[in-house]
């Protein structure tokens, strides 16, 4: 009996090496059937999942990754009834549930867009060896060490430093009508949170403006939150309330833009071409095209191809760029003075976080120096951003 009970206990042992030591299907270019039959995956059969912290009304960030999701479809031929969005879905336990629920519906590879989205999708990336995870923002991926698991993001504050620039030329042509004086160049920026990613882009933006209006200051106010309209532009107005002429914003709906248009100063958005809200006030917006990731990502798993950890591309690339200035409203001699800068930032001349500047680490308060012709470099060593100074000439009213 002894010995029968070893014979059948080795078995096991033998039959449960063999099954951990089977690799996991990891981005092959196919899949599982119902019937256990393995078939290729192609653009007729794939299924894509989205996890949304908004909807598209935003008209901001979600609208925006929607365009580039439609485009992706288009560029790939991929149908609509392959692509599954959950909308509206909070950084919290209702992640991980959306993101079940597209495991479960067959998603082959699934996006979430919000930065808190991060902790759910590293435990489901985990758990599902078999289908690739993209996390926008995030930066979990690479600690991880999760093959199906990866972050991307675009070097936006390029754009947002081209976008600066437009505000700048508004201040100088504002400062030489007389309208304001040199101290009253004051930008407010509606800031979602006290994050890299929102500190990266409101430092460009205001390195940008400071570089052809070097009276420029900024002033900001958290929401805390991404996309809460109400308190964006509630914000917006305290900011106009305490001398902003120029508003800006990382949030994600069009109250900003709105709120300035009423109480008669200007703004720069961001996702989307603001000026159809606010024709009288938005001068030009920072935009990304997902769409250039979103294509890459999903024909990587087409062609049964890795995909890259982290990834980052920016203006030269066409990941990121500026909508249409609105040239009802901007001050003359914009479009070429951005036109230039586009070039410089493309070929290398022009660095968008170049010193001189000083400020603190916005985690520690710890000083820190730029010396002229010296650069700070964003996103070379992970997609998401890691900019966490606040410049001199920057006051968080709420700090």
């Amino acid at each position: 009996m002894k010995k029968l009970l070893a014979l059948i206990l080795a078995l096991v042992m033998v039959l449960s090496f063999a099954a951990c030591s089977e690799e996991p299907a990891n981005n092959n270019g196919e899949e599982e059937n119902n019937n256990g039959e393995t078939e290729t995956l192609t653009a007729e059969n794939i299924k894509i999942g989205f996890v949304h912290v908004s909807d598209p009304s935003d008209m901001g960030y979600t609208y925006n990754h929607d365009l580039g999701t439609w485009k992706m479809a288009e560029n790939l031929g991929i149908s609509e009834d392959q692509i599954i969005n959950k909308y509206n879905i909070g950084e919290d336990e209702g992640c991980a549930t959306a993101i079940n629920e597209l495991i479960e519906a067959g998603c082959n590879i699934i996006f979430a867009t919000s930065f808190g989205h991060g902790d759910y999708m590293t435990e489901a990336a985990a758990e599902h060896p078999e289908i690739q995870f993209c996390h926008a923002t995030g930066s979990q991926a690479a600690g991880s060490e999760l093959p199906n698991y990866h972050n991307y993001f675009t070097s936006i504050y390029e754009a947002r430093y081209i976008a600066g620039v437009a505000a700048g030329l508004k201040l100088n042509e504002l400062i030489e009508n007389g309208t304001i004086t040199e101290d009253e160049a004051v930008i407010g920026y509606v800031a979602a949170f006290y994050f890299e990613e929102v500190i990266s882009g409101f430092s460009a933006f205001y390195l940008g403006a400071r570089s052809v209006c070097p009276s420029a200051t900024m002033i900001t106010l958290k929401a805390d939150s991404w996309s809460d309209p109400v308190k964006e532009g509630q914000i917006a107005q305290s900011l106009i309330d305490q001398g902003a002429v120029i508003i800006s914003q990382h949030s994600d709906n069009t109250s900003p833009a709105t709120t300035a248009e009423a109480a008669g100063v200007f703004h720069c958005g961001y996702n989307s071409d603001m000026s159809e809200a606010a024709p009288k006030a938005s001068i030009i917006s920072a935009r990304a095209d997902w769409s250039i990731y979103l294509t890459y990502a999903v024909q990587c798993v087409l062609d049964g191809e890795e995909i890259a950890t982290d990834w980052c591309e920016g203006y030269a690339e066409g990941a990121n760029f500026t909508s249409p200035l609105n040239t009802a409203v901007a001050a003359p001699g914009t479009q070429e003075k951005l036109d230039e800068v586009a070039a410089g930032i493309v070929d290398g001349s022009i660095h968008v976080f170049a010193g001189p500047w000083s400020g603190y680490y916005v985690w520690d308060n710890t000083e820190f120096t730029c010396a002229e012709g010296e650069w700070v470099e964003e996103s070379e060593t992970r997609s998401a951003p890691y900019f966490g100074y606040i410049i001199d000439g920057i006051t968080r009213l709420d700090a």
